[in-house]
């Protein structure tokens, strides 16, 4: 008997991008899209385009450039919200305004301070409207764990007689139980008349740990589509985590009887795009994704695994994408075949690009006998992207020690200009971003400071990531290197590049001004 299919609709460019400083630029966004078309995600909302310059862009280009999936673009019921999705989506193969009001009576009485009538005569006219222009129309009322319940059946209820072909239930402050979660999902089902035309879909935060449990619960009592994240990333305690609530359907097959279209074998790579562009770390013990997921330390354990690797692991490494490279890349790996890499690594170079980029893997290999794609995507997240290098590293010398002042002398360049500062600091790092902050004369703070190996051993690839504050702003840098003080100075140089390129543009990251579901 074939299992019903639950379709994914995937939020990580549009909630999941709401993480703090968590902000993508239009062709980071571009890269994650094509990637989660190769997860085979049913849709993708691509973002809020009416909330800033950057996200109309982003929605735009991902909607004229990606293929499979739907794109989907966020909108309040507000005849400018939707206009401007549409604006935004116009050429996607398949696009979908997903409009949103919120319907609990704290939101109404406090935010909207409108009554339920007119919060009805909200949602309809937004979906009409929506309808007016595109096929797909989605409406969310937002809250609904918290919402009254026979309001709820009432907007959901005119919401499909105005014309929504999707129903998505919000919990949206991540406040509901599984089993009051899937109640709630079987009494819209069973109770509002029009329900069958129109598919029932569910969007859960994270913020009691819930999620992905009230996920599932939605799904046992009828819910068709799952509104997810990747690595669960999103607002306060994030969102549901694709890979889990997938892997969980495709492992319990015999519980739930569902299956989703997704490639699971896609799974670890899209999971490191996203943390390596977002500069958020998977947690080591996180299900599926983290380094740990199959990791066996203890001896019984290990010795069992070896026996049959079924002991103690319920799915395979290879089902999430896990199993090892063929090719070895190297100091003597040529242009043919890190292109090769790259590109099955979601990464579509031009020859200039790619000159950029042989070059630093040139001196990464040097430095490591083997370059692993975790170290290539920390390459890549932090010397592409549409920020202009401006100023480039191009000579750093430091001296530090425990009876030393640390001290660091820094050469960039910019054209034919070349510029030297020397200054101290409280440690070699410190020491080489005063030295930075000289050349470059950019009044910054530094908010945050993220250093990790992203492989193993002592010629591991060190990604750093800061996050630093100027007028109000803040900004993201990534550098990588297998030396950690040149990978901390490559960083904090891409955030000052980011700030130098954005100059007065108004269409900076972190200016983004999201919503909630």
């Amino acid at each position: 008997m074939p299992q019903e299919r639950i379709l994914v609709f995937d939020t990580t460019l549009r909630d999941g991008e709401q993480s703090p400083g968590a902000s993508l630029t239009v062709s980071e966004k571009l890269t994650i899209a094509e990637q989660l078309a190769r997860l085979k995600v049913d849709a993708i909302e691509a973002g809020f385009p009416v909330s800033s310059q950057a996200q109309f862009d982003g929605v735009r280009l991902i909607a004229g450039q990606v293929r499979g999936p739907a794109i989907v673009a966020l909108a309040r019921c507000i005849d400018g919200d939707i206009d401007a999705a549409w604006a935004a989506l116009k050429g996607a193969e398949r696009p979908r305004i997903h409009v949103f009001v919120a319907t609990s009576r704290i939101h109404m009485e406090k935010k909207f301070r409108k009554s339920e009538e007119e919060i009805l005569a909200m949602a309809v006219a937004g979906v009409r409207r929506a309808r007016s222009l595109c096929q797909e129309v989605e409406f969310s009322p937002e809250d609904s764990s918290r919402t009254g319940v026979d309001f709820l059946l009432r907007i959901v209820e005119a919401a499909i007689d105005a014309g929504a072909t999707s129903i998505n239930i919000p919990d949206t402050v991540g406040f509901a139980m599984p089993e009051q979660f899937g109640a709630l999902i079987r009494t819209v089902r069973e109770k509002v008349p029009n329900m069958g035309r129109a598919v029932l879909s569910v969007h859960c935060h994270n913020d009691l740990g819930m999620a992905v449990a009230n996920t599932l619960a939605a799904i046992r009592n009828g819910a068709g589509q799952v509104e997810v994240t990747v690595n669960g990333v999103g607002e306060r305690a994030g969102n549901a985590s694709l890979e889990e609530v997938v892997m969980a359907l495709k492992t319990r097959a015999d519980f739930y009887g569902k299956s989703s279209g997704v490639e699971t074998r896609e799974i670890m790579r899209t999971s490191r795009l996203v943390s390596s562009l977002m500069g958020i770390p998977v947690q080591p013990n996180k299900a599926i994704v983290g380094a740990n997921a199959f990791a066996h330390e203890s001896g019984i354990h290990q010795d069992a695994v070896i026996k049959d690797a079924a002991t103690y692991e319920i799915m395979t490494p290879q089902e999430v994408g896990l199993s090892s490279n063929a090719i070895v890349l190297g100091r003597h790996s040529g242009r043919h075949g890190l292109k090769n890499r790259l590109a099955e690594l979601g990464y579509a170079l031009q020859p200039a690009e790619l000159d950029v980029i042989y070059q630093r893997f040139l001196e990464i290999a040097d430095r490591k006998k083997e370059v692993f794609d975790e170290d290539l995507l920390a390459l890549m997240s932090a010397e592409t992207g549409e920020t202009a290098e401006i100023w480039k590293l191009d000579y750093f010398h430091i001296l530090s020690g425990n009876k030393t002042v640390p001290t660091a002398t820094v050469v960039l360049r910019r054209g034919e200009e070349s510029l030297q500062e020397a200054a101290v600091g409280d440690g070699p790092v410190d020491a080489a971003y005063n030295a930075l902050n000289r050349i470059v004369d950019l009044a910054v703070t530094l908010q945050d400071y993220n250093l990790r190996g992203v492989t193993g051993g002592k010629e591991a690839v060190g990604e750093v990531v800061v996050r630093v504050r100027h007028q109000g702003t803040t900004w993201l840098g990534r550098g990588a290197s297998t030396d950690v003080i040149e990978a901390s100075i490559r960083a904090y140089l891409n955030a000052l590049n980011r700030i130098l390129a954005a100059g007065s543009s108004p269409a900076r990251p972190g200016d983004d001004q999201g919503d909630s579901l």
